[in-house]
């Protein structure tokens, strides 16, 4: 079944996407609510995911991230976790007052920084009734502290405490590389996988994405710790998984939130990297994440 554009105000900001129907649906089904990760845009593999879940009874929304692709947001290319975590509600309550949608059953899908959001909207709002996890960021804190050098930290603080003056003072946005070639060079996510990811993904599917954002972003990033939360998700039915060799949010970090978590709960390892769930991954990725959905949101 195709899908159809969607949007809806979001505390005065407009945010587009995809809504498609459950196939075979009599009357109204489930509804998974689903956005991207950090910089990424819906094109970026998302109508996969959702057409996977249409196929099988589930109806999905899927929406840009504010300040991101189709979305309306300044300033644009800022990602503000906290304000994606309150349009995630939004799209909840959207969702609700489309004629296809069962109100008691909404599932929340995040992937990446996404994967974060959906542990702390899981936790919050109770009109979740299941919830996946993707390759998580589960803690800014110590994901920066995986990957930028401890000696490298304190730069990144002086450029960040520049930013706020100049910002104050009316300047534009401090901005930085979402990814760059060389690893050591300055970006948001730098690493090998990121770069290749991105550029090819940004190429082939998404030329809507831009290879920046603020460098407020990555302070936001550093500051936002969804692993709080982690332990207040029950009695809401949540499903992580995690990549086996994850070097963009490594592995133990999502491993050590899990432990975290209270029932009902399950863990299923994904194979490869970070970003293999979108590709050679998918069906691998797609398939638990489904079995979960039905599971759980069933009549």
């Amino acid at each position: 079944m195709a899908s159809r554009d969607i949007e809806f105000d979001a505390e005065g900001v407009t945010l587009r996407g995809w809504f498609y129907p459950a196939e075979g649906a009599a009357g109204t089904a489930p509804t998974i609510v689903m956005a991207h990760g950090y910089s990424a845009v819906k094109e970026m593999y998302l109508d996969r995911y959702a057409e996977h879940f249409s196929g099988a009874g589930l109806n999905a929304l899927v929406f840009d991230n504010r300040n991101f692709g189709d979305s309306d947001g300044t300033p644009r290319q800022e990602i503000d976790p906290w304000a994606q975590v309150r349009d995630y509600r939004t799209a909840i309550t959207y969702a609700t007052t489309l004629p296809e949608t069962d109100g008691n059953r909404i599932g929340i899908w995040g992937s990446s920084y996404s994967g974060g959001h959906v542990l702390v909207v899981a936790a919050i709002d109770r009109r979740v009734k299941a919830v996946v996890s993707q390759v998580p960021l589960v803690s800014g804190y110590d994901n920066l502290r995986a990957l930028v050098r401890a000696d490298l930290l304190d730069g990144f603080r002086e450029q960040f405490d520049a930013d706020r003056l100049a910002r104050f003072q009316g300047d534009p946005p401090a901005m930085v590389p979402v990814v760059a070639e060389d690893p050591l060079a300055p970006s948001a996510l730098p690493t090998p996988d990121s770069w290749q990811w991105f550029t090819e993904t940004g190429k082939t599917r998404a030329p809507n994405w831009k290879n920046e954002v603020t460098l407020r972003s990555v302070e936001m990033l550093a500051e936002y710790n969804p692993i709080a939360y982690i332990d207040q998700i029950s009695p809401t039915p949540l499903l992580m998984l995690p990549a086996k060799n994850d070097v963009l949010t490594p592995t133990t970090l999502a491993l050590g939130a899990y432990e975290k978590a209270r029932e009902p709960k399950k863990l299923e390892l994904l194979p490869g990297g970070h970003f293999d769930a979108y590709v050679k991954g998918f069906e691998a990725s797609s398939t638990p994440a489904l079995e979960w959905f039905l599971k759980h949101l069933a009549p």
